[in-house]
């Protein structure tokens, strides 16, 4: 089976994430695409993440039976900071029958070069990239990335909603029922997450 791994905090997993994993279960010729929630960014402001756990609890909120959609906590038992070629060899260890691309925005195949290995995960694995508002922030994208044939440049819609959007406004008090999916969202209004 042909999945993509579609990587983030998903803090919270919102529409846009949902728009996106959907669009390339359907439009592309990925058979899955699995969530991977990381378990902390080392990137990342530790203080705004909710449990892990939480997280994906919400991811399978959000998917709820839908069957080319799953969640994948993964990356929660292997050594942090967590390298993607370290969780896809763990990944194609398990699953040996399986073929693993990734899911990534365009703002990351910009600083895909930096990643751990990079060359041989472009030289093992497809990346399905979808457009990011501002991706063509200056940044160039490093000469024959965006050109190699495992390089898959996607036509998903562009979508604007962030977590940390979603964050800021329930802080504020603001109704975001409709940036999160519907399960989500009462998840979140009855654990009070975000609020202070």
């Amino acid at each position: 089976m042909h999945i993509g791994l579609f990587f983030g905090s998903f803090n919270p997993v919102h529409v846009g994430h949902m728009v996106l994993a959907n669009y390339m279960a359907s439009f592309t010729d990925l058979e899955q695409v699995w969530f991977v929630v990381s378990p902390h960014n080392p990137l990342k402001e530790k203080s705004s993440l909710l449990n892990q756990n939480q997280r994906l609890h919400m991811v399978n909120l959000a998917i709820g039976d839908t069957n080319k959609l799953k969640s994948s906590n993964i990356e929660f038992g292997l050594t942090q900071p967590s390298y993607t070629i370290n969780t896809l060899a763990h990944l194609k260890e398990k699953y040996p029958k399986h073929e693993f691309s990734l899911i990534m925005g365009e703002d990351n195949l910009q600083s895909f070069t930096k990643w751990k290995n990079y060359e041989e995960i472009l030289k093992n694995h497809k990346l399905y990239v979808y457009p990011r508002p501002n991706s063509n922030s200056g940044v160039p994208i490093a000469i024959g990335i965006k050109t190699h044939p495992n390089v898959i440049m996607t036509e998903a819609p562009l979508m604007e909603v962030s977590s940390t959007m979603i964050r800021q406004a329930i802080k504020d008090k603001k109704n975001v029922s409709f940036f999160v999916p519907q399960a989500v969202w009462q998840y979140l209004d009855e654990m009070n997450f975000y609020k202070k």
